[in-house]
């Protein structure tokens, strides 16, 4: 769970970053201009965000099952056992078939 909050805490900050950059700079701006610069900063800001933010949080949700996959699931049902691994190989295959 320390993962998933840190993983907050760096969309915050980014989030606060993007907001600076963007439509801080916008706000900035003296009137007739601020309007017009506003529009396309919050798209940019909008575009950013969300890319950054949502790319973030698929590979949260990716890592986390993978862990989930490999170090619970795996670690309880995984016998060593099996067969050891012999290649596919036709030759082999049919010079079997012609000596039976």
């Amino acid at each position: 769970y320390l993962r998933i909050w840190a993983l907050s805490l760096a969309h915050q900050q980014l989030s606060l970053v993007f907001f600076q950059k963007t439509l801080n700079m916008g706000l900035e701006m003296s009137f007739p201009a601020n309007g017009i610069m506003l529009y396309f900063m919050f798209a940019a800001w909008f575009g950013i965000t969300c890319a950054v933010l949502l790319g973030m949080d698929v590979l949260e949700c990716f890592l986390h099952t993978l862990r989930l996959h490999w170090v619970e699931f795996q670690s309880k049902f995984y016998k060593a056992g099996g067969e050891k691994f012999a290649p596919f190989n036709i030759r082999k295959l049919l010079s079997d078939s012609t000596t039976d």
